[in-house]
């Protein structure tokens, strides 16, 4: 579609991508709400947009709820941007649904190598809903997007007027308009009277190259649960190439799991990430069997402050980049720096 702008634009453009998602649900005849405006159509809703300097180029790739949004969507989706970013736009964002904001961005975060910023923003009340938040949010990922000051900043994700690094951020609340939250650190910074200000910068940020000759490696993620004796593992494990263990507290597990992971963790990558949320895996406080310095002693991988669901992540990419173990192990220890 050809750029929109309003009168007076100079900037180059930034590109808005819709895949769809509650910022883009309206009514159905069935009931409840689905996907049906365009991202021209909610561009063109954003009170505040058309007075902005910003030119805009509106595509859509997309139209599924954010449940329905697939690792594949998302490895299709990223040298699209990548496209956009070298063909001369100052940002991209991409409007989707909150369900899986925060491990969509990951994606894209690790496969992003360029000093522009890809946001991603949605929307946790729908357009037909008192106090819809998705035009503000739209509005709030576009202005971050524009600036310079977030160039460098690898992909963000931009709700409630908060800019977050898509490695930190986590959706807490299932309907709360401020679901979205950096346990680990806190929001990078905030929109103030609709200009981007950043506060911190990550010291570090992990790239990994795009997933080599269609591979698709599985990866599973098996939650540590009281009583559980661990009987399952192995068989949820057996088709697995890589498995994710969020283990209680601080990278802990029953000592009845201690073999199972062991044996498991010679065949393939084990990644020990915590439950909580927040945190950092520990690797040598604890000594006890299925404590952390028992479970790294025996070859799993400990995730540091990635949570359970961004570990999956890395270890998908990773594997399907060709990374052995140790290459494994070497982009978590980078991944899970500060």
């Amino acid at each position: 579609m050809a750029p929109t702008s309003p009168a007076g634009a100079t900037t180059t453009p930034v590109v808005v991508i819709g895949l769809g998602g509650t910022i883009a649900m309206t009514p159905a005849a069935t009931g409840g709400v689905t996907p049906s405006l365009s991202p021209q159509q909610l561009v063109d809703a954003v009170p505040g947009l058309t007075g902005t300097d910003v030119v805009l180029e509106v595509v859509a790739f997309r139209s599924r709820p954010g449940a329905a949004l697939t690792l594949d969507d998302i490895l299709e989706l990223a040298p699209v941007v990548r496209a956009h970013l070298t063909g001369g736009a100052a940002g991209v964002v991409i409007t989707q649904g909150t369900d899986t904001i925060d491990e969509t961005a990951y994606v894209l975060d690790l496969l992003h190598h360029l000093p522009q910023p890809v946001v991603v923003t949605g929307a946790m009340r729908n357009p037909a809903m008192a106090g819809a938040d998705g035009p503000a949010n739209l509005l709030a990922a576009v202005q971050t997007a524009a600036s310079p000051h977030t160039r460098g900043l690898g992909c963000l994700v931009v709700l409630g007027d908060e800019i977050h690094a898509a490695a930190r951020v986590s959706k807490t609340h299932s309907t709360s308009p401020s679901a979205f939250q950096s346990r680990n650190g806190g929001p990078l910074g905030y929109l103030v009277e609709g200009v981007p200000t950043v506060l911190h910068r990550p010291a570090s940020r992990h790239t990994v190259p795009p997933p080599s000759d269609g591979r698709r490696p599985r990866v599973g993620l098996y939650t540590a649960v009281l009583g559980d004796d661990g009987s399952l593992i192995a068989d949820f494990a057996r088709s697995l190439d890589g498995l994710v263990v969020a283990g209680f507290g601080a990278g802990h597990v029953p000592d009845t799991w201690v073999q199972i992971l062991s044996d498991l963790a010679a065949r393939m990558p084990v990644v020990l990430a915590t439950r909580i949320g927040a945190g950092s895996v520990l690797t040598s406080t604890y000594g006890f069997p299925g404590s952390e310095r028992d479970l790294i002693a025996r070859g799993l991988i400990p995730a540091g402050l990635l949570d359970p669901y961004k570990s999956r992540i890395l270890l998908h990419l990773a594997l399907a980049g060709g990374a052995d173990r140790p290459a494994v192990a070497d982009a978590f220890h980078a991944a899970a720096a500060p």
